[in-house]
């Protein structure tokens, strides 16, 4: 048995989606545990784009069961949109599964996170209005329906006609919206039911005996650590665990199954939303990683927030998911800044701060402590070995190594799979 866990250590957008599609080639299994159609991963094979949302990076490659865990919830429509993509590029679909467990996100779902986020005025939390924090407040409140309902015309009909009876009234009375039409919603619903059914099965047992014959699993988080429910910067979070912790819930394996964990580790910081982000540059240096790093959201092109990397934030990451080795990605976008700073600590009130703190407020008003380095100004995109890395950038990432307390693992120069050094192989 080998498994390995990638998931993000910041705010989400580190590339994870280049990382995964990198060790699925050893990968018999590829598996995304948690997340919705707000998640976005970009992908790139001989120079051709892939732009992902709800399956596994793993689809890239032929012959590997790509598994949508219990944990995601799942928008059949743009599920389906996207396997129509991937049959359009040349890509088999025929290896993908789907939990009869995942929950199912309805019309109703989106049009109430919309019409809520504009309620919120000038206190918006900066969702995708994709109706992922709705469909997971109904699983909690269990009142969701899940795939294994919408497989079942008789029972998906019964729970949609509960739910509509519900949700109608909120729209109406709350937000002055009509609603939506039982049988409209039924009839398009059941369509997808056709389209999936061959792709749906109990994946906590697939999983658990694939892991017991000794086969190669990569579990994929979407988001990270900071947009952790419980963990991140509350309430400008998602509505899921992207920490590690989140694979045995929301794959349906046992923690002892999880053998490694790589952080994904973006070589400065981003973030998309509200709240707190101590490193952001609201100057030229901010403009100039958004433009060379290209930096807009995948689903929704929307600009992200640009800083210095931050070390607190990434070594409190591998505090909570256990991490053993980091990804550093995107390290090749600083090629051309003569100054490079890393935040290296936190100071608020005068004292240095030892652990993340929970409060907004405080976060908001910190203090980073930065380092300044050299920038090594010149081109590492073709680099192949860690030794071929200019003495500055290694300087830079062994630095971030020191601090975070997590080993180097991968140090990733481009967005191409051959673009990637690798210093310790996980599977």
């Amino acid at each position: 048995m080998s498994s390995v866990v990638v998931m993000g250590t910041q705010w989400g957008d580190e590339g994870k989606g280049k990382i995964v599609d990198y060790l699925a080639e050893k990968a018999d299994v590829v598996v995304r545990y948690q997340g919705g159609s707000n998640a976005g991963h970009t992908v790139v094979v001989k120079g051709k784009e892939f732009k992902l949302r709800l399956l596994p990076s793993g689809i890239l490659y032929k012959g590997k069961k790509c598994v949508i865990a219990n944990g995601v919830v799942i928008d059949p429509g743009v599920l389906l949109e996207e396997m129509d993509g991937m049959v359009a590029k040349g890509v088999s679909i025929d290896d993908i599964r789907i939990s009869n467990r995942a929950h199912v996100i309805m019309p109703y779902h989106k049009a109430i996170d919309e019409l809520f986020e504009e309620a919120r005025g000038d206190k918006k939390i900066g969702t995708t209005k994709r109706g992922i924090g709705p469909c997971y407040i109904d699983k909690d409140d269990r009142i969701g329906i899940r795939i294994v309902d919408l497989m079942d015309e008789e029972e998906f009909s019964a729970k949609l006609k509960t739910n509509l009876a519900i949700k109608n009234k909120l729209l109406k009375a709350v937000y002055n919206h009509e609603g939506f039409d039982f049988e409209t919603v039924k009839k398009e619903y059941l369509g997808y039911a056709d389209r999936l059914r061959k792709h749906v099965v109990d994946t906590s047992s697939l999983l658990n005996k694939e892991l017991n014959a000794g086969k190669k699993v990569l579990f994929e988080g979407a988001q990270a650590t900071m947009l952790d429910l419980d963990h991140g910067t509350y309430p400008y979070v998602t509505s899921s665990h992207p920490i590690s912790g989140g694979v045995s819930v929301g794959a349906g394996i046992g923690p002892n199954k999880i053998n490694t964990v790589v952080g994904v580790v973006k070589a400065y910081t981003t973030r998309v939303g509200e709240g707190p982000f101590p490193t952001e540059q609201l100057n030229e240096y901010g403009e100039k990683i958004r433009e060379c790093g290209r930096e807009f959201g995948t689903v929704t092109g929307r600009s992200r927030r640009c800083g210095w990397f931050d070390a607190c934030v990434v070594r409190y990451a591998g505090q909570l998911s256990g991490i053993d080795y980091m990804a550093i990605t995107r390290l090749d976008i600083l090629d051309t800044f003569d100054k490079i700073k890393m935040c290296v600590g936190y100071k608020y009130k005068g004292e240095i701060l030892d652990e993340m703190p929970a409060s907004l407020k405080v976060l908001g008003e910190v203090e980073p402590i930065y380092e300044t380095f050299e920038g090594w100004m010149t081109d590492i995109s073709g680099t192949q070995s860690y030794d071929e890395l200019p003495e500055k950038a290694r300087k830079y990432i062994e630095r971030m190594a020191e601090v975070t307390g997590i080993k180097i693992g991968i140090v990733s120069v481009g967005p191409g799979r051959e673009q990637t050094i690798v210093l310790k192989e996980v599977f």
